[in-house]
């Protein structure tokens, strides 16, 4: 008995580690036979931020799964009911910004280079993500939702990337996706930081489909009855035959998106923004950005709406090496691939854990939080020769030759080309 009365202890003290991991993994069997797997974020006291740990958990996941046929779509979620995920877990981060840390720091190379990959096997993986994108997604979070194939948005989905708040520059694949939102918004938002809705997400190509946050058991069960026995067996998983797994999902999240969400106001304000962001380089946009009068003559709505002036007060009380990152990376990136974008953010990332801005605008929100980052630079440093050349050193690979942590991604190795030959 009391042998017995051990392995029952033991297997309760198994399930309380499992259920205390960072991310959690589960399976639900469909009616047909197959499986749909979940992940879980798990961490929802610091809203499900990434780290370093839940990357690894989750690459390691998505490729068990990538290899088990009976598995045939992923949904990624978070735990709580305030979050999916609001960024990186940046506190560790800033522990290792010291005066006196290597360059390149090593903390920031694994940390970067583990949240990095998981992107790029997301991105390409050959069966459909599912995201449930409800509460906050930020930052880190928004890489995630960048991955997926299939983002469902939700009334209590709030997106942004605020890293002008923070000295840091819109990583994440944030040079990626806000390249590709419509209007240049994508610009506007990585210099602003401005909080966006469910519908705003619809609208910048973030998302799909739009639900109630009450409907995830719905979303489930609709993909549950699906027939997944007729699922395409061929190895080009995303093509466009009406049986793809990928069409399979698309059809199950389309019967269900039904929800109403408040207005977006990308959509509404798309033309100011638009001609804002066109307005001249980054020096003639901040000039118009700074003045309560040059906005007023964009549109009295787009100027008197609240969001509009806390998306303005943002940028103004923000960081200006952000700033010119943001421009700068904007523009270089527009003909680059997903793992060249990585690869190029990776060099920033690096730099920037070794200069004074984001060390400085972590102390003032996080750690001091007294709110008042003093920044290293104005924006008027920024765009001086001296300043350009400090801004373009971000770009720059930051480690000996060969020891770049993504550098095979730019040689016959990058999955990219497996697309194309």
């Amino acid at each position: 008995m009391a042998a017995a009365m051990t392995a029952i202890d033991d297997g309760d003290n198994q399930k309380t580690i499992e259920q205390n991991a960072s991310v959690l993994f589960d399976t639900e069997l469909t009616d047909c036979g197959h499986l749909i797997g979940i992940m879980t974020l798990n961490t929802p006291k610091s809203l499900n931020a990434l780290s370093v740990d839940m990357c690894q958990l989750l690459s390691a996941q998505l490729e068990q799964w990538q290899n088990e046929d009976q598995v045939v779509a992923l949904v990624l979620k978070g735990s709580g009911d305030k979050a999916f995920c609001a960024g990186g877990d940046i506190r560790k981060l800033y522990d290792s910004m010291s005066a006196n840390a290597p360059m390149p720091n090593p903390y920031a190379t694994e940390f970067f280079s583990h949240e990095y990959r998981l992107y790029r096997q997301m991105h390409f993986y050959s069966k459909p993500l599912i995201l449930w994108g409800d509460g906050i997604i930020m930052g880190g979070g928004m890489g995630l939702m960048a991955g997926c194939s299939h983002r469902i948005v939700t009334e209590r989905t709030r997106f942004a990337m605020p890293e002008v708040t923070i000295g840091l520059f819109p990583d994440a694949s944030g040079s990626w996706f806000l390249q590709r939102m419509p209007a240049k918004t994508g610009l506007f938002l990585g210099l602003t930081g401005a909080m966006c809705n469910g519908n705003d997400a619809l609208f910048a190509n973030l998302a799909e489909y739009a639900v109630s946050s009450d409907d995830y058991d719905a979303i489930i069960r609709r993909l549950k009855q699906s027939n997944w026995q007729a699922a395409t067996e061929s190895n080009d998983t995303k093509s466009l035959h009406d049986n793809s797994a990928y069409s399979i999902v698309s059809r199950a999240l389309a019967a269900q998106s039904t929800a109403d969400l408040p207005p977006s106001k990308l959509a509404a304000y798309w033309y100011p923004i638009q001609k804002l962001m066109n307005s001249g380089g980054l020096g003639d946009i901040d000039e118009l950005l700074q003045s309560d009068e040059a906005l007023a003559q964009l549109g009295a709505d787009f100027f008197e709406d609240n969001w509009t002036q806390r998306a303005v007060a943002t940028y103004r009380h923000g960081c200006p090496t952000t700033a010119a990152l943001t421009y700068a990376l904007y523009h270089k990136v527009t003909d680059l691939s997903i793992e060249q974008v990585l690869y190029l953010e990776t060099n920033v990332a690096v730099h920037c854990a070794a200069n004074p801005d984001f060390k400085e605008g972590v102390r003032a929100l996080l750690i001091d939080k007294d709110r008042n980052p003093q920044w290293s630079r104005s924006l008027a440093d920024c765009l001086s020769d001296e300043g350009q050349a400090y801004i373009q050193q971000h770009l720059v690979n930051p480690y000996s030759k060969g020891e770049h942590p993504l550098e095979h991604w730019l040689s016959d190795h990058a999955l990219g080309n497996e697309l194309v030959r």
